[in-house]
């Protein structure tokens, strides 16, 4: 039987190791009857911001985006941008950065949410955009409600 619903995911991160494994546990947890995930991923901001014609549900952004070359767009240039191509994409800032003026910042740059990479990331991950699958799917009915009234 095939996925009914399919969430693209955009991850963006310049560290290959830890973006092909965040990839490979979206693809193996995909569920085979209500839920999978389409990825692409991207090792910078730019590439990202290059192709939001395509049109994600969701981004998952490293919020230091330097570690391939010391001049490219940082995470917080790069939801900027994304939030001005579409600011209904909800992006969720990751990051090693544990401080809480980092995840206020991003808080205050329209981020969804803030996760601290670590060995639980990807489920708070999955957590997160369960929350924000639900909200939207609230948000679409209380629409089309409020349409016919």
């Amino acid at each position: 039987m095939k996925n009914e619903t399919v969430i693209k995911i955009f991850l963006v991160d310049d560290d290959a190791f830890f973006l092909k494994s965040l990839e490979i546990d979206f693809l193996q947890h995909s569920d085979p009857i209500d839920i999978g995930f389409e990825v692409e991923t991207y090792s910078t901001g730019e590439l990202c911001v290059k192709n939001l014609s395509n049109n994600p549900d969701i981004i998952i952004l490293d919020y230091h985006l330097d570690g391939i070359d010391k001049n490219a767009m940082n995470g917080m240039d790069t939801l900027d941008k994304i939030k001005t191509f579409n600011q209904n994409i909800p992006v969720i800032m990751l990051s090693s950065q544990d401080k809480i003026e980092v995840a206020v910042n991003c808080m205050h740059h329209k981020a969804s949410d803030y996760v601290i990479k670590s060995e639980t990331a990807f489920m708070r991950l999955q957590k997160i955009i369960s929350t924000i699958l639900l909200h939207q799917k609230m948000q679409n009915e209380l629409s089309w409600y409020m349409d016919r009234m």
